[in-house]
């Protein structure tokens, strides 16, 4: 891709992804005044819908799941939902479909997404020694409204719970069996959450679950008996189907401060590495798809005259009764300063990031706290 390029506005724009990063370009693209031929691409064969409410109220609610649909968009699109595309071929420009079908383009985005990374096979399904599990179904990962159903399917009948995994989605899944009424353990290779969230946090939270009846054991200590094992240990992303086309760099599909690839291709949400001070990175985090694919579609029609886009991570969590929302540079080091409230209802700052436990704040506020002096 040369910088400064003169963009050649596309006519026919495929998105692969029917998540919120697809469907975020998409609304983008039409914001910008796209009026072409627009075609979504899903591998799932149901409206879009939220992700982050599959390991929190999905795993409680009994309703028809309804509420956690995506509202309707009128960004006009034709949807091919319950295909994937298994192939890409930038020379003549066109998607390779898993029904036989191909789709051309003149501008392309890829929001393909992540699945669950899995462990072993004797890890994953519990057949290993002390495990008390012994089918290949008693394991499970949570990426899909599918798994969701699943899993609380199988903890409706309160069997005991073992999760593999200690980060925040471990957690809020080890949170939900527990509220269901599942005698509930979870391994961890280190402290759970001190990774993504740092120490003060991390102790928090786990206090907060051990309070509440959660064991939590290193990843190599021996293995409990359960009756379920779910796994929880990262994602990988969905770019297999990227593998001949030659946009993929060190195994991985990296793009500029704007998403590109190259001029006709774009790439936003959990399957694009974006620039990051620490070399190319992927951010798997709901807001940070939503960003990056503003920023990408825009790039895709205007070219260096989109604006490049600026990490703001920002993360929320619910899990073992509290509510935290955490912004900016994450893990936190050190104690934070107390900003307002006490005990388990407090915003608190530290430099660079800040966080809310149990507090009502809005979004754009908490970043704004990120970017002041601490006091």
């Amino acid at each position: 891709m040369t910088s400064g390029s003169v963009v050649s506005r596309p006519r026919r724009v495929v998105v692969v992804g029917h998540g919120i990063a697809g469907l975020t370009a998409a609304d983008t693209l039409r914001a910008e005044g796209f009026d072409g031929e627009l075609t979504i691409v899903g591998d799932e064969p149901r409206p879009a819908y939220s992700r982050p409410a599959l390991s929190k109220a999905l795993l409680r609610d009994i309703d028809d799941l309804a509420s956690h649909t995506l509202p309707p968009s009128d960004h006009g699109a034709v949807e091919l939902l319950g295909v994937r595309a298994t192939a890409l071929d930038v020379g003549r420009r066109r998607v390779v479909l898993d029904d036989g079908e191909t789709l051309p383009y003149d501008g392309l985005v890829v929001a393909s997404g992540c699945r669950p990374r899995r462990l072993g096979a004797e890890a994953a399904t519990g057949t290993g020694p002390g495990t008390g599990a012994g089918r290949r179904d008693d394991a499970l990962a949570l990426r899909n409204l599918d798994d969701a159903l699943a899993l609380r399917e199988r903890i409706a009948s309160r069997p005991s719970v073992l999760v593999i995994g200690g980060g925040p989605l471990g957690m809020e899944i080890a949170s939900g069996c527990l509220d269901a009424g599942c005698d509930t353990t979870l391994m961890s290779l280190g402290p759970p959450l001190l990774d993504q969230l740092g120490r003060w946090l991390s102790d928090l939270l786990v206090d907060a679950a051990r309070a509440r009846g959660l064991r939590i054991l290193p990843a190599d200590a021996p293995r409990p008996p359960a009756d379920l094992v779910v796994t929880a240990v990262g994602d990988v992303p969905n770019d297999a189907w990227l593998g001949s086309s030659g946009l993929l760099g060190g195994g991985r599909l990296v793009v500029d401060s704007r998403g590109r690839v190259r001029q006709d291709v774009v790439a936003a949400g959990d399957v694009a590495a974006f620039p990051s001070t620490d070399g190319p990175r992927r951010t798997p985090l709901w807001t940070s798809a939503i960003e990056q694919a503003r920023v990408a579609a825009a790039a895709l029609l205007r070219g260096d005259d989109a604006v490049p886009y600026r990490a703001r991570p920002y993360f929320w969590t619910e899990q073992f009764g509290l509510s935290v929302k955490a912004a900016g540079v994450m893990p936190a080091a050190g104690d934070p300063v107390v900003v307002d409230g006490t005990g388990d209802a407090c915003l608190v700052q530290w430099p660079g990031a800040a966080a809310a436990v149990n507090y009502r704040i809005p979004v754009p506020r908490l970043r704004r706290l990120c970017e002041t002096a601490v006091a």
